[in-house]
């Protein structure tokens, strides 16, 4: 079974993120905007609402994570 590109995201959690410097969550952003970029404009009956889904979750995780970052510098 295929899995698709989006799945790389899937078991992202808090810890895993809190473990990563500041560029890896800048990539981890940008190509979970590009997955969802990607997804969005497939054809309607091949495009995967679960794996947006995920993608954006991801990339609010990582997105909160660099601001509290910024406000906290304590916290990394």
């Amino acid at each position: 079974m295929k899995t698709h590109e989006c799945n790389r995201f899937s078991m992202t959690n808090m810890q895993d993120i809190r473990k990563k410097s500041d560029k890896e969550l800048a990539e981890m952003v940008s190509e979970a905007r590009k997955d969802v970029r990607q997804e969005r404009f497939k054809d309607r009956f091949s495009r995967k609402a679960g794996a947006i889904r995920q993608a954006k979750q991801t990339i609010a995780r990582v997105l909160g994570e660099l601001s509290a970052r910024r406000h906290n510098p304590d916290t990394k």
